[in-house]
């Protein structure tokens, strides 16, 4: 066991599986994936007034989505985070919200992620990443019961500590920034990433991906549609502890659009945003070049895209090249980018920037 029941929870079992193991009924858990299916921000948001009409499947696709990316047949799903919005009662009257339940509890967790998942809960393992959506005053308690990767506890963690999955030639390196505000800097909390992302550039044979929910250096709209953003407690912290090899690529959600972003002088190592997995989209500047960022951390953006609509990625591996290939709600491929490991570049040249 788990955890057990209470009054907003069934009890939870879990079975560790030893290397190699295989179990009828679960997909196979691969040393060395070579298809890497990557989404984000999947939930349907209830807000008090901010509501998505979760019973449209155009509203809130995910239940399609899920569907259509299960049939790709991925070795790997890395979940970005941020999978339970449905925070408050659907307002009356309503239709498009009617009938959902709402808050920390089983039912509002199935409705949000484990009906609309199971396809792909059943196609392949996953990476949950914590999003900002399952920090201590939201949606902690599933999270921790579910999907957390420590061992079950009745109080809230404010702080997972970064852990490391071996995939085979790459480690992928799992880091919790849920309470790194992307607008202010807690000073309590700068050694802390400090000493995280000093761990994740210590030397290592293989290259790190680094995989955490709020993106370093993104980009939202700011006024008269210039690229800003930022988050500013992490900068803080990488203004002395700057993210260099083996860190490879960083993989993140928070923003709910698709951006792929080469920084200057290739330092940090490319940015991929994929956090379009079903919440309200954010519309983003097409072109990301000339963003400015918070901080006095000196990145700016060599070249960059953003990309809209709900979707997901999968990631092919080659010969020191991964191919990205991008896919709606529907399954259907919208364009194609290439991360060369050597050039340490994200490059999209058939892309439909901007959609």
């Amino acid at each position: 066991m788990r955890a057990p029941a209470n009054d907003a929870f069934a009890r939870v079992c879990s079975a560790p599986l030893p290397a190699g193991a295989k179990v009828e009924g679960l997909p196979a858990i691969k040393a060395r994936p070579e298809r890497i299916l990557v989404l984000g921000d999947t939930g349907c948001r209830v807000l008090n007034l901010a509501v998505q009409s979760c019973n449209s499947p155009k509203d809130w696709p995910f239940p399609a989505l899920a569907a259509s990316a299960a049939r790709l047949k991925p070795d790997l799903v890395i979940d970005l985070g941020d999978y339970q919005y449905r925070e408050t009662p659907c307002p009356p009257g309503n239709d498009g919200c009617a009938g959902t339940p709402y808050g920390d509890n089983w039912p509002a967790w199935k409705a949000d992620f484990f009906a609309p998942a199971a396809p792909l809960l059943a196609a392949a393992p996953w990476i949950f990443v914590r999003g900002n959506h399952e920090d201590c005053h939201r949606a902690w308690r599933g999270f921790m019961r579910l999907l957390g990767p420590l061992p079950h506890s009745p109080d809230c963690a404010a702080h997972l500590a970064p852990y490391r999955v071996p995939l085979g030639g790459l480690t992928l390196l799992v880091m919790d920034n849920a309470d790194a505000s992307d607008a202010t800097v807690d000073a309590s909390k700068v050694p802390l990433y400090q000493a995280e992302l000093a761990d994740a550039v210590s030397p290592g044979a293989v290259p790190v991906w680094l995989a955490m929910h709020r993106p370093i250096w993104a980009v939202v709209t700011g006024p008269l549609n210039v690229p800003v953003g930022g988050n500013a407690q992490i900068i803080a912290a990488a203004e002395k502890t700057m993210i260099t090899k083996p860190v490879a690529l960083m993989l993140s959600g928070h923003i709910h659009s698709f951006q792929a972003i080469n920084y200057a002088g290739g330092q940090p190592p490319p940015q991929i945003v994929a956090g379009n997995g079903g919440d309200t989209l954010h519309v983003i500047p097409a072109n990301l070049k000339g963003a400015i960022f918070q901080g006095h951390s000196g990145v700016a953006v060599q070249d960059g895209l953003s990309v809209g609509g709900f979707g997901f990625l999968l990631l092919t591996r080659g010969q020191g090249k991964w191919t990205i290939d991008l896919y709606d709600s529907a399954g259907v491929a919208e364009g194609q980018c290439l991360f060369d490991e050597a050039a340490g570049r994200v490059d999209c040249p058939r892309l439909p920037a901007g959609r």
